[in-house]
């Protein structure tokens, strides 16, 4: 066995852990100093504040198999005694103060906006700029102060603070950056000093422009560069969604459009409910039900990067009793005929705005299931109602953002919840048509 240290290293960890997880696996065996994500390899690395803590968590854990949301992890001594600056957070300098603050955001309830991390940091001194992005670490701001001192100021204040009661914790870091560049003032980035920059670029849908792609500042500065997507026509704003990057097991190189989907439930499975389980990972241009095998279908995605998010997400998912597999088909894609249903011009189709988004939120179907285009005065248990005959409702959510009502519902299995969606998606509830995706969220 490897020599005892006070730097634990953890193995099969899996993108869908958080940071967060990590530290309620070892906070019980006492302080963490340091804890540095390896996403790329699926492990972390924790120090403890000495060998002693570290060396009461592996002794507890070799006679308890560690597991966080159903996957087991994997623990050891670290062959390093301290972690250096070397495994420090390519965008985070850690303890060296700088007017530049990287945030990151755990357990996050509610949306964050940029005006609500202005509300919070402004307290501290003059914020003059904010940009907004979602990284492997889940979502993250840089906040670019007039002064250190007001930056050091926020750290000591804020610093495992809660922006909500119980939820949105702030983990709070110095960036390595020196200057922040804002070319849009919206949702996602803002330059408090200029208010006169345009909300997205002259002449280009807001999914090509910088205003979805704020996640980009997340690597500049560290001589990283963005990934690029030379085949998809929306690469900002998969650059942005990701931070730069790509979500683990996406490869961003597939030019295959069409998917194979097959273990359908022929009794119960039409087009309109594939498309409002496929369109949370791109658009749909016309779907395909098979004559002569009844559980398969076709589905023509907007893009190849879409349908490999798709293909990622959606193997092995339960609806209706059944285990989907999903595959890319052989076929470029899908003639029109009469047996096609088009959705190329659908309004439905959740990537024509918002594209960076609604790429965030792509993920495997969970429990939750996240609503919004409701009516003002619309009620819990009008939402209980409209929903409760899919399955067993185990909590709801109704709160407003941004002056909009939005609700969170969790169902007892990911299968009740993935019916859900597909059966109540683009419904009315009075009169309002609503919208509903997955939620990443573990608890109301």
């Amino acid at each position: 066995m490897t020599e005892p240290s006070k730097v634990i290293h953890v193995r099969n960890v899996g993108h869908e852990i958080s940071e967060n997880d990590l530290l309620q696996l070892f906070q019980p065996f006492g302080v963490i100093t340091k804890l540095v994500m390896l996403r790329a390899k699926n492990q972390a690395l924790i120090q403890m504040q000495d060998t002693a803590a570290a060396v009461s968590a592996l002794q507890f854990y070799a006679n308890v198999q560690p597991a966080i949301r159903g996957r087991n992890v994997y623990v050891q001594f670290s062959s390093h005694q301290e972690l250096t600056t070397m495994y420090q957070n390519a965008q985070g300098r850690g303890d060296e103060p700088n007017r530049i603050l990287l945030v990151t955001v755990h357990h996050m309830l509610y949306p964050i906006t940029v005006e609500v991390l202005h509300q919070v940091f402004v307290p501290h001194g003059f914020v003059e700029k904010i940009v907004t992005f979602q990284k492997s670490a889940g979502f993250q701001a840089l906040i670019q102060y007039q002064s250190r001192q007001s930056a050091v100021a926020a750290r000591t204040a804020l610093q495992g603070r809660n922006i909500y009661d119980g939820c949105c914790q702030l983990d709070i870091q110095f960036s390595n950056l020196d200057e922040l560049q804002v070319n849009y003032n919206n949702e996602r980035s803002r330059d408090f000093t200029n208010p006169n920059l345009p909300s997205e670029q002259k002449g280009r849908s807001p999914q090509s422009g910088y205003g979805d792609a704020g996640g980009m500042y997340g690597l500049q500065g560290t001589g990283a560069r963005a990934v690029g997507f030379p085949q998809m026509p929306n690469a900002a704003a998969i650059a942005a969604a990701f931070g730069g990057g790509l979500p683990p097991g996406i490869s961003g190189t597939n030019d295959r459009c069409t998917v194979l989907v097959s273990n359908l439930n022929p009794d119960k499975i039409d087009e309109n409910k594939l498309f409002n389980l496929f369109s949370i990972y791109g658009n749909i241009v016309r779907i395909k039900l098979l004559r002569n095998k009844t559980d398969h279908a076709l589905v023509q995605m907007g893009d190849g990067f879409q349908a490999e998010l798709a293909v990622h997400f959606l193997k092995g998912a339960l609806l209706f009793g059944k285990r989907l597999e999903v595959n890319f088909s052989k076929h470029p894609n899908i003639t029109q005929g009469a047996d096609t249903h088009e959705y190329v011009n659908s309004n439905l189709n959740r990537f024509n705005r918002n594209a960076a988004k609604n790429y965030r939120y792509c993920c495997s179907p969970t429990k939750m299931i996240h609503l919004s285009s409701l009516p003002q005065e619309v009620t819990e248990e009008e939402i209980v109602s409209h929903l409760e005959e899919i399955g067993t409702i185990v909590s709801t959510k109704l709160f407003e953002m941004n002056g909009k009502k939005q609700a969170l519902v969790m169902f007892e299995t990911e299968e009740q919840a993935t019916e859900a969606l597909v059966c109540k998606h683009a419904t009315s509830i009075g009169g309002s048509i609503i919208r509903i995706s997955f939620s990443q969220l573990q608890a109301i």
